[in-house]
């Protein structure tokens, strides 16, 4: 049976797989992958994303079956794997999958998802929830979607037990510091000890925003501060922490 998969990383040094999945059920307007679809922590891609303006295949040449992809995992030493996209769980096959890397790896499996599908969560020990935006009719203009579902979704996993982290993209003078806001004061509804990471926009797709500065990441990271326990950041500039490799 083929899977949506069609590019493996894996970084040694943390004995981390991310298994990335073609196809979403959004149009975001800032998609990383209308830049490059392979993986941005590889030496041949990261230049071209955060600097360049190279564009990628339109689509992936080749997709894996199950099969394959439990052979070309029993060659590696990993604790953890994370179920990345476009959208994994849109691929039919990802609950099958994660109960057999819990049932022959004993991993630690994470989803990362825009939270618009929700799937058997049995074999997923952890969910991050990208949220794009908190105006209804800015996350339209921005993912071709409402984000009505998503909110009722991410309540919901929470109410599962289910633990939960989320993100979103910082972008200037569009989803700013003003909605930033919005989207930690809904999390601390739902719970304020839930993990919340703030991303620097960088340029991708055809849009006229500009690239958040660091010190602009920093001032949000604040203000969602006043909300939530946890918050995070990546500016943009920080460095790798270990070495990533293409396995497919």
């Amino acid at each position: 049976m083929n899977t949506n998969i069609y590019h493996i990383t894996y970084a040694p040094g943390a004995k981390s797989l991310c298994l990335h999945f073609w196809g979403c059920n959004m149009r975001c307007r800032g998609c990383i992958r209308q830049k490059e679809i392979y993986d941005c922590h590889l030496e041949e891609t990261k230049d071209a994303i955060f600097e360049g303006t190279e564009k990628s295949p339109e689509k992936p040449a080749r997709f894996l079956e199950f099969n394959q992809v439990m052979d070309i995992l029993k060659s590696l030493d990993f604790s953890q794997v994370r179920f990345m996209g476009m959208e994994a769980t849109l691929d039919p096959e990802l609950p099958k999958l994660a109960e057999a890397l819990h049932k022959e790896f004993q991993s630690y499996n994470i989803l990362l998802t825009n939270g618009l599908r929700l799937i058997p969560m049995e074999h997923i020990d952890e969910v991050v929830v990208s949220i794009k935006a908190y105006q209804n009719e800015l996350h339209r203009d921005y993912t071709g979607v409402s984000n009505k579902e998503i909110f009722g979704n991410f309540a919901k996993l929470h109410s599962w037990g289910k633990r939960l982290r989320a993100e979103s993209v910082l972008i200037p003078d569009y989803i700013d510091c003003y909605e930033i806001e919005r989207i930690a004061e809904f999390i601390a509804e739902v719970d304020r000890a839930i993990p919340y990471r703030i991303d620097a926009y960088f340029p991708a797709g055809d849009n006229p925003w500009r690239r958040a500065t660091p010190d602009e990441v920093k001032e949000v990271v604040g203000v969602a501060g006043k909300h939530l326990l946890n918050v995070s950041c990546l500016k943009g500039d920080e460095k790798l922490k270990y070495k990533v490799v293409r396995i497919y």
